[in-house]
Order: structure tokens, then C-alpha cells, then sequence
């Protein structure tokens, strides 16, 4: 949360100030005011109308094709919830309009409100601002400023805060929560009666947090999405609730304070710059237009590497107890295969956070490892090798030099990460950052190996540090420190690959900014394979976009999730059989797989839809049937549908209506034959997925 200087001081002990507790503990509502719904502005940017009435509360409408009303009326947007109670309700002041200039052009309205309830007066400053770039979207600042005579406490703030209408529809809405949890659950999932998901952008686990700080919901005829706009994380939640016995849609962006926090007289509070978006299909375009609009106020994203879209053989498949000899047998079927990358995975290192060879399993040290990436290059194969930064093991020698690099809880404990048995390294500190540079020159320098493999779902954000004169400096300078992994590591070698894998989470939009692959980070289906590429996609473009281990998907071999939506593939294949356990069976490359395994690598190298445009606004991935994905690559159209089984019409959407087209199950090799864009239907059967190509017939 923002404030200024002069506003709150750090969290107090109630001990020493029950006597105010006492005084001023009382429930405080500023109701609006029967007859102030007038409206004393009326805002147009694009399809979006949006409102302010003598109350300081809100509304908004669409004027996109076929929507349906989204409000039942004004209503109290922002909120401040203040000695138990909640001021909803502010009288209108003053209205000041402005234009603004520089390189991110647009408009601004500052609107003054008074809400006085209770002994309680407190002042508001609403500040709408529209970017002439950015159509359909509008953002909000508050500033409160406590106008009592005496202190209060203040409990939380709101922005953004709407209910919206249920049409009807089955189901009634699908959302995009961009939040993470130890539970991995699906980023976009149907909403129905009784649901809540309270989406804290901070830690939701001991090792799990951040993600994208937007809501979007939608229904058929428009998607609403709200987030904020601060360039790091913030801690703040995006809750989204469908009350049992109810079918509208609760949405906001809110600030919680950790504790009940004093408001002295004359002192302010500022939100953060949230904002409002709407439009058609589901939630890629208004996701692609906040990272725009966060690229335009200045967060840099890093450019492609074209070495990330080669496909990827993983050493994972051998486990941790892998020996050289698995690994270095395996190369020559990697490279028959197509595959351009090996990964040299979890087990090679002494300890999360020495990352020696250990002795264990490499006598002769590190030189065993450096030969070990001098095979990999003589098969003509890059190397990237596995690593969990900010991890470091309670008994490790790093540890042990400097205790100080470790995040340090309110009692001064450490900061654990359950996964690894390690703790959390604090990213604001320089000797961390040292540290790391160091490791750095071990794995690209030294060691010569061409990309990182990060990994760990502790990576995407960080508790704050109370070691720090402000604790939430740790999270905030997570960002900066992946850039300078970036930095550091292309200094050594400028085209190598940083993959962040976030295990499960929803990757922080701020680390996404300082890596060149993302991935699908052990998804738990297909499903996820596919909605977390277009998540990507909408975000970044031009991302290389990796589907993990094919291992991981569907029946251990859905490569048509990651082919269809345009994602670089890989496995963890195990080869040749010599006394695998278990865990090696399950990947081993058997003659029959091998077939199937050959088949789409070589369609991918031949295709390479990963480097065409995914166009993520066309179909709807929560209402449309069968679930449908498209690419544009070159003058080709590449259609991606899934689902169990179907037997039906399927439409082919972003034709020209005025031209033919001959259709293509490039898979199969099968000539489905023309169609006209004027009625772009064709009858179908197929199951799991079906990929066509189409091309204007001549």
C-alpha cells in the first residue's frame, strides 16, 4: 500500500492505547444520501461509460455489441473500512478535470468528497484517469485524508468493489484468478452459487505466493476485469465470491492491514492506481491490455531468444539418483529425435544452496559435470542446467558463512520452504545478490552450460523480511533480482535461455519480465497445459512458451495440448532399459512410444507454431464448445479443438467472409476440403483433439 510520509506510523501495540480504544470504537456507515444519485461525471472512453454520482459512488456500462446489463444501478466502490465500520457513502465537493501529456497521453477527473459520521469526518479525493491508448479501460486512486479531530483505526481500503449480474448463463460465470496456492488449482474456472476464493497477492503458504494481481469475470457477452497497477507486487487481495443463494458476482481489489492500524488526525492514505476493463470473449484481450498498459508505465519485458523455442529432453525422467552414464547414453536418441536441448536436473549439487558437484556421485567434482556439458555439445545439443535460487538447506555451508542472507520472520525466525527442507534467501539483501552473481558464473562460466532450468514454486514471491528497516522491501525486490539473473547470465553468454519454473504456481507478472521461457510448470492436466499458454500468451506476446514434460499431461503423451496451442514440447523419456526403478518405467521410451515420440517432434521442428501469433481473442476457452485455440503463422491458420469425444459442427471463426478456403487435418494428413469464410462450419468427429490448417484456396 502506498502512503505518504506523514500518514501511518508502523503498527502499534494496543496495549498502550486501550483509553482510544475505548473512546473511539464505535460502528461508523456514511449512508448515501436519498435523491445525491445524480450524476457529476460521466465518463466515455470507448465502449465504456462510467459514472459518479453526488455520493462519490459508482457504475458503469458497456456499449460493446450485445451486452447485457453489468449493474444494478450506483454503487459503493470504494470503501474505507475504519473502528469497525465501513464509509460508503461521500459527499460531492469538488470536480477537477485535466489533461495529461508525456508518453502516456490521456485524461484525469479528481473528484472531492466528505463523508461525516459519528464524530468521524474524513475526506476523499477520487482520481479517475483514461489512457488515450488504452480504450474500454479506466483506473482509480483514492486518497483519504482523516479530517477528525482524533485518531481512528483504519482496517482496510477497497477499490473496484462491484457486484455484478448473473443473465442466466450455464454456468454463470468463468473467471481468471491470477493468484497461487498450495492446492495448484486451476488459474480459470467456472463460478457457480457459494463459491469464494480470496486471492492474496502475497504468501498464501510457506512456500507459496504472488501471481497476477487481476480478476476478470465474464458471462457470454463481456468479461469485467479489475487488478491493480503498482510496477512490483503488492500485498493485497482480489477476492471473488458468488454468495449461496445468490447468482451475482462480488469482485474487488483490497488492502488489508495486518493489524488494526491507527489513522491520526490530518494524516492520508493512498491506494494503489487499480483499474476497471472490459471486453468481448473471455479474459485474454483485457489481460493483454493490462500488460500493455504496464509496459507503457515502464515495466520492461526482455526480448525472445530464439534458442527457447527448441524442443527439450529432460534428465528428470532418471530422478535424483541419476548417474552420468543414464544421462550421457541418452544424448544420442535425444538428437535422433529432433530434440535441440538436454537438462541436467535435481541431484547433481551437495545441497540446495552449494551448488558443488557432490562427491557422492561425482569423484573426480565440478570437472565431471564440465565434461559432462562437452558431451552434450558434441551431439550437437544445447545444455541448461536445473537450479532453485533463493533456496539454500539449514546445514549448508552457505549458510553457515552468512546466516544474514536468510529471510527473517516477526521472530526472527527463518522463512522455511517446505518443498527443498531449505529456507528462504532474502533477494533485497546485496550478499544474496553477490551470492547468486557467484553462482552464476559457476553454472554459465565455468561449468560452460548454455541456459538455467529455475526451479521452485518458492521463487515467485517472498515474505516480507523484518531483518530490513521496511519488511516489504523483500517482496517488492523480488522483480530486480530475477532481472539481475537475466543480466548476469547474458553478460556471460548472450544468447542463453532463462526458464522460470514456478512449480505450480501462477507466475508473478513481475518475474515473467526477466525471463525468455516460461513454462507450464507441473501441470496437473492438459487442461492446465493450455489455459496457462494462453495466460502467457495474452501477457508476453511473443513468449517461448514450454508445455513440460509430455509426461506430465494427459495419459503421460498429450502432445497436442502443447502443439496446438503454439508451446514448445519436451519429455523426460528414459533410455535404454538397463534395471530402471519405478519411476524410470513409467517414462521409458518403449519402441511403441518411440514412434508416437517421433512423429510430433519432427511435426514440431517442421511446423514451429510456437514462433507463430496465438490469437487468444477469437474463441471463448470458458463457453465455447468444442474448446477451440488458433494461430497465425505465415499465411496459414492453424486450429487447435479438444475435448473427450465429439461429433458435430465446428466453426472455423476469423475467416474472410468473402473468400474459400481448403482445409487441412495436418496430423492425420487427411484433405477435409474447401469451405466458405461466409459460412465457415464443417462436421467433424474426433477425440481428445483435432489440428487443421487452412489456407486461401487459389
Amino acid at each position: 500500500m502506498e502512503m505518504r510520509k506523514k500518514s501511518l506510523n508502523k503498527y502499534i501495540d494496543l496495549a498502550k492505547i486501550g483509553a482510544i480504544v475505548i473512546v473511539f470504537l464505535t460502528f461508523v456507515s456514511c449512508k448515501p444520501e436519498e435523491g445525491n444519485t445524480k450524476t457529476v461525471v460521466k465518463i466515455t472512453n470507448g465502449d465504456l461509460i462510467f459514472e459518479v454520482d453526488g455520493n462519490l459512488q459508482t457504475r458503469f456500462v458497456s456499449t460493446l455489441p450485445n451486452t447485457k446489463p453489468i449493474l444494478n444501478g450506483f454503487q459503493p466502490s470504494e470503501t474505507l473500512i475504519v473502528d469497525g465500520g465501513t464509509l460508503k457513502a461521500f459527499k460531492f465537493d469538488a470536480l477537477k478535470e485535466k489533461a495529461l501529456e508525456g508518453n502516456l497521453p490521456g485524461k484525469q477527473w479528481i473528484i472531492d468528497g466528505t463523508c461525516t459520521e459519528n464524530s468521524i469526518v474524513m475526506g476523499k479525493r477520487l482520481i479517475l484517469t483514461t489512457y488515450d491508448a488504452f480504450p474500454d479501460l479506466i483506473s482509480t486512486k483514492v486518497i483519504y485524508t482523516n479530517n477528525s479531530d482524533h485518531a481512528v483505526f483504519v482496517e482496510k481500503w477497497k477499490n473496484n468493489n462491484y457486484t455484478i449480474l448473473a443473465q442466466g448463463d450455464s454456468p454463470s460465470f468463468w473467471a481468471f484468478q491470477g493468484s497461487s496456492s498450495s492446492s495448484r488449482s486451476d488459474w480459470i474456472k467456472p463460478l457457480e452459487p457459494g463459491y469464494y476464493q480470496k486471492n492474496f497477492m502475497g504468501m498464501n503458504a510457506t512456500d507459496y505466493g504472488g501471481g497476477i494481481p487481476v480478476t476478470a469475470i465474464w458471462r457470454p457477452d463481456v468479461d469485467i476485469a479489475i487488478g491493480h497497477l503498482a510496477l512490483v507486487p503488492k500485498l493485497v487481495t482480489l477476492p471473488t465470491e458468488i454468495p449461496a443463494r445468490e447468482s451475482d458476482a462480488q469482485i474487488s481489489v483490497t488492502q488489508e492491514f495486518p493489524e488494526r492500524t491507527l489513522f491520526k488526525s490530518n494524516d492520508t492514505i493512498s491506494t494503489l492506481e487499480t483499474f476497471l476493463s472490459i471486453s468481448k470473449g473471455d479474459y485474454f484481450e483485457n489481460l493483454s491490455k493490462y500488460a500493455s498498459l504496464l509496459k507503457a508505465k515502464g515495466l520492461k519485458f526482455v526480448a525472445p531468444e530464439p534458442a527457447a523455442f527448441e524442443p527439450i529432453w529432460c534428465a528428470w525422467g532418471y530422478g535424483r539418483t541419476f548417474t552420468l552414464d543414464e544421462v550421457i547414453n541418452t544424448l544420442p536418441k535425444v538428437k535422433e529425435l529432433g530434440i535441440k536441448w538436454a537438462v541436467l536436473d535435481d541431484g547433481f549439487q551437495i545441497a540446495e544452496g552449494d551448488w558443488d558437484a557432490n562427491p557422492k556421485k561425482f569423484p573426480k567434482g565440478n570437472s565431471e559435470i564440465k565434461d559432462l556439458v562437452d558431451k552434450i555439445h558434441a551431439n550437437g545439443l544445447k545444455a541448461k542446467i536445473w537450479w532453485t535460487p533463493l533456496a539454500a538447506d539449514p546445514q549448508s555451508k552457505v549458510l553457515s558463512e552468512h546466516p544474514d542472507m536468510r529471510v527473517f520472520q516477526k521472530d526472527e525466525s527463518p522463512q522455511f520452504i517446505t518443498w527443498w527442507d531449505a529456507y528462504y534467501l532474502s533477494p533485497a539483501k546485496e550478499i544474496t545478490k553477490e551470492y547468486t552473481k557467484g553462482t552464476i558464473q559457476h553454472f554459465i562460466g565455468d561449468l560452460g552450460f548454455d541456459g538455467l532450468k529455475m526451479d521452485g514454486q518458492h521463487m515467485n514471491a517472498v515474505a516480507p523480511d523484518y531483518s530490513l528497516e521496511n519488511p516489504e522491501e523483500a517482496p517488492e525486490a523480488l522483480p530486480g533480482f530475477f532481472h539481475m539473473i537475466y543480466d548476469e547470465t547474458r553478460k556471460i553468454k548472450p544468447h542463453a535461455v532463462i526458464e522460470n519454473c514456478p512449480c505450480g504456481t501462477c507466475m508473478s507478472i513481475y518475474n515473467m519480465a526477466s525471463m525468455n521461457q516460461a513454462v507450464a510448470s507441473d501441470p496437473l492436466s492438459s487442461w492446465q497445459i493450455r489455459l496457462k499458454g494462453k495466460t502467457y500468451k495474452a501477457i508476453i506476446p511473443n513468449i517461448a512458451y514450454y508445455g513440460d514434460h509430455v509426461e506430465l499431461s494427459d495419459n503421460k503423451d498429450d502432445f497436442a495440448s502443447s502443439f496446438g496451442i503454439g508451446a514448445v514440447l519436451g519429455t523426460k523419456f528414459t533410455w535404454p532399459k538397463e534395471n530402471p526403478d519405478m519411476s524410470k518405467e513409467q517414462v521409458l521410451l518403449t519402441p511403441q512410444k518411440e514412434k508416437i515420440w517421433k512423429k510430433w517432434f519432427s511435426l514440431y521442428n517442421e511446423k514451429m507454431l510456437s514462433t507463430g501469433v496465438y490469437l487468444g481473442g477469437v474463441y471463448d476457452i470458458g463457453y465455447d464448445r468444442p474448446e477451440t485455440h488458433l494461430i497465425r503463422k505465415d499465411d496459414t491458420l492453424y486450429y487447435a479443438f479438444y475435448a473427450d469425444k465429439w461429433d458435430g459442427k465446428i466453426n472455423l471463426k476469423g475467416l474472410d467472409k468473402d473468400k474459400t478456403y481448403q482445409v487441412w487435418d495436418y496430423f492425420n494428413d487427411v484433405d477435409l476440403g474447401k469451405i466458405s469464410g461466409s459460412d465457415p462450419v464443417l462436421q467433424v468427429a474426433f477425440k481428445d483433439f483435432l489440428l487443421i490448417s487452412v489456407n486461401e484456396s487459389k
